[in-house]
C-alpha cells in the first residue's frame, strides 16, 4: 500500500512542477487544428467511398 501512495504522490508533484501545460491560445489552436483536419480527412474518405460504390454499382450492371 505504501508504494500506491508514493506512486499517487510522485506522479501528483510530476503533473505540477514538470509537466509543461500549454496556454490557452495554444491548447485553442491545436484544437482548431485538429477539427480541421479531421473534417478534410473525413471529406476525402467520403469521396472515396461514393467513387467505389458508383464503380461497384456500375459493375455489377454491367
Amino acid at each position: 500500500m505504501e508504494k500506491l501512495k508514493s506512486f499517487v504522490r510522485e506522479s501528483y508533484e510530476e503533473m505540477k512542477h514538470k509537466v509543461s501545460w500549454p496556454k490557452y491560445g495554444e491548447l485553442q489552436n491545436s484544437s482548431v487544428l485538429v477539427l480541421v483536419a479531421s473534417l478534410i480527412f473525413a471529406l476525402v474518405i467520403g469521396v472515396i467511398d461514393i467513387m467505389f460504390e458508383n464503380a461497384l454499382e456500375w459493375f455489377y450492371n454491367q
